[in-house]
Parts: structure tokens; sequence; C-alpha cells
């Protein structure tokens, strides 16, 4: 239970419309770079823990896979008042996961913020986690960041660096973060966003220790920095955390550098949303108005570790969301009542009868998806935009009931925890029984895997590679009958353009578009021709479907078989079942039956089917790996052991950045050889290296392996142990007679 110091004075500080007193942040960072210690200094400072606790008690982590791993697993959000220089703020703070399993919870937790606090462990350094982390907030959110630069103690006491050598390493660090800032923020902001100790958007310090201090902070004080070595020397590290307390200079950050809701909303909105600036609803939105139109998105799904009951909790933009009403799923396209309604502290919530525009809630009562937008039950509002994800599934686990009457049961519980974590996904193999768990890395799987045996005894197969199968060149056409011979379908599949992929994956085409806005983007951005870009049937993970027929009569009848089938092949493609990307399917000709009792959906299916998969096999199909971004910071002279390393795993070097007392190796590393590899880079460098990787994209499998994984696959599958083969689907070839 959290004890909440003065709850009457945080609901009057939601309920207020002084926004200038308002904060939402995240603090975000590489894994085990002190998020969670230093959002323990600001629960202090707000009355929510002791003094002797703070920097021990990682309040934030307050689920016991986390506290048992040491590692932040979901976001933990909490409202907090605070006084800063005689004046009352409320800073709404989401401490966020730093490792890649758990991006998803990062990308969430910054749709709902207008603010940034970027951690960089000092001994560290900028990590790869810390630039996707800052290229999700300043880039993807339009978060704008302020920097804390932690651990600076290590390299007092384990480099043993005098000031000017520490000094050094700070300024290297503030000026990769700030290359990164230039490299992402909106145009209009890019040099505004950037951080500078000077201007007291940067603060120095340990969160272990508790002192931190800003360019202010010494001013105010009137001492030099060089004060931190001599009580390090002094063995005197109470008074630096009694004269420079982490939290003053934290506050000082957040406060005088980092927007509030209303100022935020004004540049946050045009991003997110993609209505109509000029009508009412959009100058509600962009001014935060509490009175407009309600619009606002579930931006997390807190599931009680032991009740399992879910919360979710998200962000008002506009209007303001009361307990008892019943609102509009966007997406779901459903009304649903708000049973209770408050906002969240930690693992707990302080009821409110309602929360206006400009700050976080918390309610139960329903159960949508992580992302879903949500407006009044009689508005057709649009919703914002989807949230965007830095990673995709690449590992997979078959999950199947301990008890086979439990199946019903296990689809409801891991349906909901995917609503929680859309970063995952599942798929139910109706001849096995089994669900796959797709996810971004083991860890996520192992999570959820552990989550949902606590509702359903599952077994759970051993972590696979998810690979993408992919065509290199246009596939032959092909002009295939149903079974019955009374139906034909013409088609051929080529490549999608990488442009076009991109837009779909940016979710900058979806299928819930109008024909002509969507042809308006491919025309503009992706060069397709107009009339054709209109004709598009469906758009289904990285493929399209399009419609290049003509004249053809009674096509609506058997589409949704048609779509059904196609969305079949894309999950399940016929190299080896894996996933099929970035395919563009062309239909050119159908003949349908004048009797629907002819035009049934396995007469179609079937027909469908075989023109699919003979023009993927005749388009020179492959198999792709997912490849990873990595790099190791080391000593100079373990170099050449972490090249060995990282070169006898099939990983490729990028860059080699020296620097006086550290290497950083960048590189590449295919995912299926990640397993183990940390503990041969710490023993190839006697435990001296750090090791941080995030998710690169898809590449061709080198085509010495691609027959012995496609083999190895197919046998796993239960498939036939040979590779496949046009003919068997050239029975449904059509043939002209007469």
């Amino acid at each position: 239970m959290v004890k909440i110091k003065d709850p009457d004075a945080i609901k009057k500080l939601i309920l207020s419309d002084d926004y200038e007193h308002k904060r939402i942040i995240s603090i975000s960072a590489h894994i085990d770079h002190g998020k969670t210690t230093t959002s323990d200094y600001l629960m202090r400072r707000a009355g929510l823990m002791s003094d002797a606790a703070a920097g021990q008690a990682l309040m934030t982590d307050s689920d016991e896979e986390e506290q048992a791993r040491g590692i932040t697993i979901f976001t933990s959000v909490v409202l907090l008042n605070f006084e800063v220089e005689g004046e009352e703020y409320l800073v709404q703070l989401s401490d966020t996961p730093g490792h890649l399993s758990f991006t998803g919870e990062v990308s969430r937790a910054l749709r709902a913020s207008d603010g940034a606090v970027i951690l960089v462990d000092a001994l560290e350094g900028v990590m790869t986690q810390t630039e996707t982390n800052i290229r999700l907030a300043v880039g993807g959110e339009a978060c704008k960041p302020v920097l804390f630069i932690n651990k600076v103690d290590r390299l007092i006491n384990e480099l043993k660096l005098p000031p000017k050598k520490v000094y050094e390493r700070i300024d290297i660090i503030i000026a990769k973060v700030n290359e990164l800032i230039r490299k992402v923020a909106p145009k209009e902001y890019a040099s505004e966003w950037k951080v500078n100790f000077q201007e007291g958007s940067v603060a120095i310090g340990s969160a272990k220790t508790g002192w931190a201090f800003t360019m202010k902070t010494l001013q105010k004080h009137n001492i030099k920095p060089t004060v931190v070595f001599e009580k390090y020397n002094e063995g005197d590290e109470r008074w630096l955390r009694e004269n420079l307390p982490l939290d003053d200079a934290l506050l000082e950050m957040i406060v005088k550098h980092l927007p509030n809701p209303k100022e935020a909303q004004r540049y946050k909105i045009p991003r997110i949303w993609k209505g109509d600036l000029n009508s009412p609803e959009g100058k509600s939105l962009l001014e935060c108005d509490p009175n407009g139109p309600l619009l606002g998105m579930i931006t997390k799904i807190f599931v009680d570790p032991k009740s399992k009951r879910p919360t979710l909790i998200g962000r008002v933009f506009s209007g303001t969301v009361k307990a008892g009403q019943s609102i509009r799923l966007v997406g779901m396209r459903q009304n649903v009542p708000i049973k209770r309604l408050g906002v969240q502290e930690i693992t707990d919530i302080l009821p409110m009868e309602k929360v206006p525009a400009g700050n976080l809630f918390s309610v139960f009562g329903f159960m949508c998806p992580s992302g879903e937008s949500f407006v009044d039950a009689d508005s057709d509002m649009v919703g914002f935009e989807p949230i965007e994800y830095a990673s995709e599934p690449v590992v997979s686990r078959s999950i199947k009931p301990v008890d086979p009457q439990d199946i019903a049961k296990l689809g409801d519980v891991v349906s909901k925890w995917i609503m929680a974590d859309p970063t995952a996904s599942f798929v139910h193999d109706k001849e096995s029984g089994e669900y796959r768990l797709n996810g971004i890395d083991p860890l996520q799987i192992e999570i959820l895997t552990k989550r949902i045996d606590e509702q359903v005894k599952i077994h759970v197969s051993e972590p696979i590679i998810v690979y993408r199968e992919k065509i290199l060149q246009r596939g032959d056409e092909y002009h295939t009958k149903s079974p019955n011979g009374h139906n034909r379908i013409r088609m051929y599949v080529e490549p999608l353009d990488e442009k076009t992929v991109e837009l779909i994956k940016k979710k900058k085409i979806t299928n819930e578009m109008s024909a002509r806005d969507r042809a308006a983007v491919l025309r503009d951005e992706a060069g397709w021709d107009a009339k054709l870009a209109r004709k598009i049937l469906d758009i289904y993970e990285t493929s399209i479907l399009v419609d290049a027929m003509s004249g053809v009569q009674r096509f609506d009848r058997i589409w949704p078989y048609v779509q059904s089938t196609w969305r079949e092949f894309i999950e399940r493609g016929p190299v080896a079942y894996e996933p099929v990307m970035g395919v563009k399917v062309t239909v050119t000709d159908a003949t349908i039956h004048t009797d629907p009792a002819h035009t049934g959906y396995s007469e179609v299916a079937t027909m469908t089917s075989a023109g699919l998969n003979m023009s993927f096999l005749s388009a020179e199909p492959a198999l792709y790996e997912p490849i990873l971004n990595v790099d190791i910071k080391t000593p100079p002279d373990t170099q050449g052991g972490v090249i060995k390393v990282l070169t006898g795993h099939r990983g490729q070097i990028l860059t080699i950045e020296a620097e006086e007392d550290t290497v950083t190796v960048k590189g590449t590393l295919p995912t299926a050889e990640t397993i183990g590899i940390a503990d041969e880079f710490r023993s190839a460098t006697a435990g001296r290296s750090f090791f941080g990787y995030e998710f690169r994209g898809f590449e061709q499998l080198p085509a010495s392996m691609q027959e012995e994984k496609i083999l190895e696959i197919r046998k796993r599958k239960g498939m036939p142990e040979q590779m496949p083969s046009i003919s068997s689907w050239s029975r449904y070839i059509y043939k002209r007679t007469g």
C-alpha cells in the first residue's frame, strides 16, 4: 500500500486549471543506469518514503518479478506534489524500463508524457538503448528532454579520474546526447531542445548516494564542482547528500525546463492526431481545454500481480472524463462504462469524481488494448495515431494448456496480456491446439508465460527464433481453379517497395483510411500510380493486396474468403510456415459461379492459396533473419577479444570509436547468435565490458545456410522434410480447353 502524504492537495492540483504548475514526464534510460533509484528520491521528497529508504527501496519496482531480477519490467505511474521555490507543483511521473524487451512500455509512457528525463551512466556512457529512448521520446513522441548524468561517483571511486578527466567524460556524453537530439527532434525545436549544463538542463550526480547539481545549484550555494572530489576524498558522502540533494536538482530541471501540458499539446497534437486542427475539436486539443469534447488514450494496462485485475491508465488530452459515464472506444467501436475513476499511485488508485484534460488517470470496468483512443459515447471524433514501436516480434514459444479443456480459457488469458503489451502477438494453431506466442526477445516471452501460467497452467516450448519469408523478384502469374472447377482466379506476387513498407509500419497508410486519402499518400510518398493506389483490397502486416481486375462480377461474394486466405498466407508462407513480409499481391482476373452453392469457403480458399503459393515460390523466395545493432564498450587492451567474439557469431563490425580509456565497438549480430554471448564478452574482457543491443531489422540469411535452416524449421513444424515445390499446387492450375 502506498501512503499518499497529502491526497487532497493532489486532487486539488488535478482539478485545477493552473497548467503552469503541472508536469507529465517519463524517466528513461538504458538498463541499470539508475532510473528507479533516481525515482526513489522524488518519492521521498513527496513524502511517500523515508529518507533512509530513498535509493534503496526501489519503490516503483513493485512487482515481485522486478524485485527478483533487479530490473524494471513494467512502467510505474505515480502522481507527486512538490513545493519548489515556494510554489506547489504536480508532477505526474512514469518510471519506464530500460531493457530492450520492454521498449513497448517506454513508447506507451512517452505518448502520455510531455517531457523526458534522460539518464546516462557516467561510466558506461550513451548506450544503444539510450539512443533508442531518445529517438522514441524526442523524435517519436515530441517529449522535450533534460539530462541527468548519473553514477559520477564511479568515475571518482572506480576509475580514480582527476576532475579534468571527469569533466571531459561528461562533455562527451552531453555532446553525444545533443547530436542524437539534433537528428530526431522536430525541426523547429532541434536547437532549442539541446541540453546545456550552463543553462541548467543538465544535472550531474549519483543516485546511489543521493546528490546532484545543476549550474543553478552551484551558483545558489556559491560552490565549485570540485567540492564533490574533496568530499569523496574525505569520505564525507553524507555532506553531498545533505547539501546537494538529488531531488532539488531534478525538480529544478523538471520545473524550469520541461513544458506544462497546455504548452506541450500545441506541438504534440499535430504529430499524434490527424484530424482537422481548425475544427472545434482540433482547437480544443491544441488548447488542452477541459470543457471541450472528450478525447484521450489508454497508454498502459496495469495487471495486479495478485488479483489479476486490470487497471487501465491513460491521459485526457481534451474534455473531462467522469466517473460513471459511458465512453466510446474508437478502435474497438464500442461503448463502455467507467465503473471507477482515479489517478495512479504505483499500485493503488486515488479515487476521483472527474479528471480534466492535461492529466493522467486510472480506470477499470472494461478492457481494451494499450494505445486505444476514447471519446464521448455519442462522438464520431477520430482517434490518435497508433503508437510506433522500436522492435518487432522475433522470438517464439509454443504454449499449450496442461488440461486440454482449458484451451478457451487460455485464449482469453493470452488475449488480455497481449492487449496489455501489443509488442507481443500470438497465433492459435487449430490443428495442434497450441498458441504460438511471439515476442521481442526471450525475456519478454519468459515474463509473459509466467504471468499466463499463474492463471492457466501451461506447457511451454523452448524459445525459437522467428524468421521471415521474402521474395527477391516478381513471380509468375498463375490462373488457378477451385476443386469443383466452377471458379477461377488469376494473380501474381512481387516485392513491395521499401518506401511503401515504411509507410505501413509507420501507420501512414491503413485499411481504415479512405481509398482517396490512402492513394494520395502512396502517390506522393511512394510513387504509386494514382488509379492503382485507389484499388487496394487489403493491407496486412507489411504486405498489400491489390485489385487490378476489370469487369469481374460477384467478386464481393467471395471476398471474405479471399481475404481470410491471403491473410493466412501472410502469417504462414510456403517456404517454412514463417511470416511473409513485404509482398504486393495483384489479382488480375476472377470468374465466380452464379450459384452460391458452388462458391463455398473451401473452393475459394483452395484456388486462392494455390495461386499465392505458386507465384511466391516462382519469385526466388528466401528466409530473412532478425538482426540486432550491438555496441560493446571495453578497455582498449580487450578490443581484440571483443571483435573475436562478435565475428565468431556471424557479427559484422560497423565502427570502432576510441576514447582515452575505452573503445566502443559497434556492429550487427543475428538474433539467433545472442544466446549466452553477453557471458562470452564478459569472459573475453575479464568482466570489464558493457554490452547493449537493439532491434535493427531483417536481413537475408546467408545462401549457404538457407536450405539447412528451411529443412530444420519444416521438420520442427511437422511439414514434409523436403524443399517446397510448385508441384504441390499445380493440379489447381486452370488450363483453357476447346
